[in-house]
């Protein structure tokens, strides 16, 4: 399972978001923590104009020197968990990445964006770039306005999307085994709807399902699909497992379920298929953590 939490941070309340669920993680799981920021050279020295470039060193120090100061503030918050701070210099994607591959065993923690001064994470920046690089366990949290900083963020359930595909359920190993660490309720999830070869076109060029049957038939397939996934996850030792199957579509409905869940955590794959499904970043996952307001995470099929 793991075996470190690493949590990236560029000193903004909006990155700290994160903070609540790393410090349930890191007490629950007893796991040692290390808090990462990454000074961006480069950045700072196209800041500094031509004639104070002799300064970069004396800047640099003094950034350096904030940003150990920082990062010892927030070690502070972790009273339960072991917690390193390092501060390095380089691309913050790619000293992240680097790090996490050191330990396999290394779980990610960050929020999807965040701010200080000139620096940007977003999807679409350090956190996508993340999201697409890492081989490694990432959980994301949406940072919002009204998201906390301080205190620890329990959790109750973990939803498990799936598409029928083997690919797919390689997330259930690793949930079991955090859902048994963490009592959780496993929910597994499946979203269904009615392929575009079952659909016909009528004369306005609207698509119109041919047999009503097709959606009960889809359903049952499902269900019996569910059912046996709910007894292969029990066996894993889990103790309270149940699943859910759902006409929409997919990523729509994940994060429809996870809006009517307190305390939840969505688990996913990067990439599965199933039929002329295909869960890839920039689809399924991108979009789930894009707008679910619950913590995503996101686990690379082998």
């Amino acid at each position: 399972m793991y075996t470190r939490i690493l949590i990236p941070l560029d000193g903004s309340k909006t990155a700290e978001k994160v903070l609540p669920y790393a410090r349930y993680l890191a007490a629950t799981l007893k796991l040692p923590v290390e808090l990462l920021e990454v000074i961006d050279v480069a950045d700072i020295a196209r800041r500094i104009p031509p004639e104070k470039s002799h300064s970069i060193n004396t800047v640099l120090e003094n950034v350096i020197r904030r940003s150990e100061q920082y990062l010892s503030e927030v070690a502070s918050t972790f009273p339960k968990a072991d917690v390193k701070c390092t501060v390095e210099k380089g691309w913050a994607e790619e000293v992240i990445i680097e790090k996490a591959a050191a330990d396999k065993g290394t779980l990610i923690n960050m929020a999807t964006h965040g701010r200080s001064g000139i620096n940007r994470w977003l999807l679409g920046s350090v956190a996508e770039k993340v999201l697409r690089g890492t081989t490694s366990p990432l959980l994301l949290v949406r940072a919002s306005e009204d998201a906390k900083t301080e205190g620890e963020a329990p959790l109750s359930s973990v939803i498990v999307p799936l598409d029928g595909s083997e690919l797919a359920e390689q997330v259930l190993s690793p949930v079991a085994e955090l859902a048994k660490q963490l009592k959780l309720e496993v929910v597994l999830f499946r979203a269904y709807a009615i392929p575009l070869s079952a659909m016909a076109v009528d004369p306005e060029g609207l698509y119109v399902v041919n047999d009503e049957e097709l959606i009960s038939a889809l359903r049952d397939e499902v269900v019996a699909y569910l059912e046996k996934k709910t007894g292969a996850t029990k066996k894993l030792g889990v103790e309270s497992v149940r699943y859910i199957a759902k006409y929409g579509i997919a990523a729509d409905e994940i994060i429809s379920l996870g809006r009517e869940t307190p305390d939840n955590l969505i688990a996913m794959c990067t990439h599965g298929r199933s039929g002329v499904k295909r869960w890839v970043l920039g689809s399924v996952t991108e979009t789930v953590v894009r707008h679910s307001g619950d913590p995503v995470l996101v686990i690379r099929a082998a």
